[in-house]
Order: C-alpha cells, then sequence, then structure tokens
C-alpha cells in the first residue's frame, strides 16, 4: 500500500480542515486523534475523501509515513504539544520531521527544536493563519527551524498555503529555532490592535453618533473598497448585517461585551518589554481587552463614576471621514510598531528576519491580510534597513497629513467620554517618535536623586552622578 506523504495529529476544526486541504491538493495524509470516535467521525463526514487514512495510535500513524517522515501536531499549545512529541518519539527514526501547527510560545518551540535536534530529529515551529476557511482553503503560513527540514515540507506548504492576488504563496521560510512561531505570536500582537480600533470606531459611530447596525454595515463595505481595504474589516461589514435567529435583534446586540484572549497578544506585550520594544497600540488592545473582562466591576463603576453626556453637537459627516482617516492612520502605526518589535527580535534572537517575505506572505490567507501590505512590503523593498515603517517616505507622508483626523476623533472622543485606549495609544506613539526631546532627562534626574542611578550628559561623554543634596 502508498504510505502517505505527511501525517496530522489533532482533528479539531483546524486539524480536519487542514487535512482535506493536504489531501486536495494531492498528498496523501494519514490522521490520528488520541480518541478513535473523532477520528471515525472525521472519516465519515469527509466521505472517507480520497487521499486521507484513519489511523488509531501512533505508531500506526508512524508505521503508515514515508520516509523521513513528515507530521503535523494541530493540538492545544503547551503540555499538549510536549505530551505528543514524547509519545512519538520512541516510533521516529533520525531525519524525521515534527512540524506543530499550534499556537506555541516561540521560547517554548526553541526548547523543543534543541532538544529533538540532539537525538537527530527535525523540527518546525509554523504559525498557521486564517481560522477553520483559512485551514480548508488557504492559510498563511510562517515556518521557522531547520532550513533542511523546510526544504522537505516546502512542497506540500506551499501546495496548501493561500495565494495572493499575484499569484505568490502565502509561505515562505522565515528563519531558525523559534522564528515562525515568533512572527505568528506578532502578528496576531498586530491583530488585537487593529481589532482594538475597529471596536473604539463602531462604538463612537453607535453610541456617539447613532448610527445603527445596518448603517454601519454599509459604512465599513464603503471603507472596504478603498485604503482599508482588508479581512477584518470586509467581516466587520456582515456581522453588522446578522440577525440572530431567536430574537431577530442584530447578533451583535445580544454578544456580551467581554473579549477573550488565548494568551498570544499578551506574550507580545511581554516580549516587547524584554526587548525594550515600544508597541503602545499592541499593548492597548491587550489592556482594553482585560478591562473588557471586568464587566461586573464595570457596571458598578458606571453607577458611581458618571462622566459627560454622550451628545455629538458637531457635523456628523465631518466626523464620519475623520474616523475613516483616524483608523487608517492607526492600521499604519500598528502595523509599524509590529514590524519594528520583529526588526530588535531578529537582532536578539539572531532570526535574520527578512520584512520584505513576512509582509509578502501576509498578503492573503491570514486574519491581518489587507491591500496595504502590498505598500509595506515594497516599502521594505526600498530599503532592507528600515528600522521603522513610519519612517518610509510615502507612509510618513500618509501618517503626517492625516493626523489631523486622528487628533480630532481622540478630542472629540474625550469630550464624549468614549474611550479610545488604542487610538489615544498610536497617536503617543507617533507624537513620541517624532519628538527630539522628550522629558526622560528629568525622570534620568529623578532616578539619580533618589538611588544614585546616574545620568548622560548631552555635553560631554561619560556617566555622572549629581550629589542633590548638596548646597552646590
Amino acid at each position: 500500500m502508498e504510505k502517505a506523504k505527511i501525517g496530522l495529529v489533532g482533528l479539531g476544526v483546524m486539524g480536519q480542515n487542514l487535512a482535506l486541504n493536504i489531501a486536495g491538493k494531492g498528498f496523501p495524509v494519514a490522521v490520528f486523534n488520541r480518541t478513535s470516535e473523532k477520528t471515525n467521525a472525521f472519516l465519515i463526514a469527509s466521505g472517507n475523501a480520497e487521499g486521507i487514512t484513519g489511523t488509531y495510535s501512533l505508531k500506526e500513524l508512524a508505521d503508515n509515513l514515508e520516509k523521513p517522515r513528515k507530521i503535523i501536531l494541530m493540538v492545544k499549545a503547551g503540555h499538549a504539544v510536549d505530551a505528543v512529541i514524547e509519545a512519538l518519539r520512541s516510533h521516529l527514526d533520525r531525519g524525521d520531521i515534527i512540524i506543530d501547527g499550534g499556537n506555541s510560545f516561540f521560547k517554548d518551540t526553541e526548547r523543543r527544536n534543541k532538544s529533538l535536534s540532539d537525538e537527530g530529529l527535525m523540527f518546525i515551529g509554523a504559525g498557521v493563519s486564517g481560522g477553520e476557511e483559512g485551514a480548508l482553503y488557504g492559510p498563511s503560513i510562517m515556518p521557522g527551524g531547520q532550513r533542511g527540514a523546510w526544504n522537505a515540507i516546502s512542497e506540500i506548504f506551499i501546495a496548501v498555503a493561500a495565494k495572493a492576488h499575484d499569484g505568490e504563496p502565502c509561505v515562505d521560510y522565515l528563519g531558525p529555532g523559534g522564528a515562525g512561531h515568533y512572527i505568528k505570536m506578532v502578528h496576531n500582537g498586530i491583530e488585537y490592535a487593529i481589532m482594538q480600533l475597529i471596536a473604539e470606531v463602531y462604538d463612537l459611530l453607535h453610541r456617539g453618533l447613532g448610527l445603527s447596525n445596518e448603517e454601519l454595515g454599509r459604512l465599513f463595505s464603503d471603507w472596504n473598497a478603498g485604503d482599508l481595504s482588508s479581512y477584518l474589516i470586509e467581516i466587520t461589514s456582515k456581522i453588522f448585517a446578522k440577525e440572530d435567529r431567536e430574537t431577530g435583534q442584530p447578533i451583535l446586540n445580544v454578544i456580551l461585551d467581554k473579549a477573550k484572549q488565548k494568551g498570544t497578544g499578551k506574550w507580545t506585550s511581554q516580549n516587547a518589554l524584554d526587548l525594550g520594544a515600544a508597541i503602545h497600540t499592541i499593548n492597548a488592545g491587550v489592556s482594553s481587552r482585560i478591562i473588557s473582562g471586568m464587566k461586573e466591576n464595570r457596571v458598578e463603576a458606571g453607577k458611581m463614576l458618571k462622566g459627560p453626556e454622550v451628545v455629538f453637537k458637531g457635523d456628523r459627516q465631518q466626523l464620519i471621514n475623520a474616523i475613516k482617516e483616524a483608523l487608517f492612520v492607526g492600521v499604519i502605526i500598528s502595523y509599524a510598531q509590529g514590524f519594528g518589535l520583529m526588526a530588535l527580535a531578529s537582532a536578539e534572537y539572531d532570526y535574520h528576519l527578512d520584512m520584505q517575505r513576512i509582509a509578502k506572505i501576509w498578503r492573503a490567507g491570514c486574519i491581518i491580510r489587507a491591500d496595504l501590505l502590498d505598500d509595506i512590503m515594497r516599502a521594505f523593498e526600498r530599503s532592507d534597513k528600515l528600522t521603522n515603517l513610519l519612517l518610509d517616505k510615502d507612509f510618513s507622508e500618509i501618517v503626517v497629513h492625516r493626523q489631523g483626523a486622528l487628533r480630532y476623533v481622540i478630542s472629540t472622543a474625550m469630550v464624549l467620554g468614549i474611550p479610545v485606549y488604542a487610538m489615544s495609544s498610536a497617536l503617543a506613539y507617533f507624537d513620541s517618535l517624532r519628538t527630539a526631546q522628550l522629558p526622560a532627562n528629568l525622570i534620568q534626574a529623578q532616578r539619580d536623586y533618589f538611588g544614585a542611578h546616574t545620568y548622560q550628559r548631552v555635553d560631554r561623554e561619560g556617566v555622572f552622578h549629581t550629589n542633590w543634596q548638596s548646597d552646590s
């Protein structure tokens, strides 16, 4: 019997759809799930699709694969990944390849890569973005690990990945060790920021201006035809139009305002602090989800902490137009922060990341896909040493030209008492970046005063300390 080209462990919806995608592209795949009932249910639901073989033990899975074996793990990040790897080890030979397709923390991927390499096995940490639909029809895939492992799996990954408008596959080798999962982590951090920006726009338009869901749906659909064209704007327009079958209300009106998170955004913020990266808007996205989870506290606080009446008395269309421009600026700044963080990580972890290549594979399949990524790709093509996207001539002109809209929207929101943490964080980042003289000199003086932490001077080299208690 012909052996499968690749194995897949974990038949959740993502695993099932990815298996169907792989088999549909002509690569026979053997699948395994910890519970045999789920394996059987998948085989029945898929109509025993050609190219898919069900197996009922990890040994049977390994025996059904051609060598070198290639096995994708689509299991929950954390202990489950380690448990499957440990159970697989005894059934593999030197040169076999394990691919972790989940949202693993990049340092866990580094650890697993080293451990498996010591045994002669190869390991790929591959971020997979696009959700259930992407897994089935073509995700954006971000692999990192040994280049030899990539060479062995590249034909399959290129076949199953999404294709951008120019036909280019949204997958490429990104770097050693945990590079792939690192990039997926930052992808998700940018996703947090953009989703929060969109949520703030919704709040301003709905609560501040009284736009109905129907009006919002049309507005976002129009926006998706212009500069803001992206997956997140597109699905938002569709969300506004969806009705709840039970109540007949717009589905959005019956969804509880508590946003959950799986950890990738938090990891992005934590790692940025470790590396000393400024990612104000991404951090705002993470913090905003945290405070949204404090529903009971917010309800109680709302009874005691009164703010201004939410009544806008200005030009409605002017504000709507400004909100569109402000959102576009916020999105650009979110990408700038993410790419800036990856540049620091590239040096810190010796990943040798290619920012143009990353932008290229995010253009289709992934959650943050947007027409804007073509322009980002061209910016890094113009200069592979670009340290910040806002220092590119084209992007700097856009942000400088439209900053007035962002300032107007934020000031209006503050007068109305509507929180716009992500927008205001984006503006603070922009204003800090363009300010040659920040007030950090006072902070250094304070640190030296209470802790003798020393400081540098603007007029000569060296490290200095002042005796602040003396008279002279």
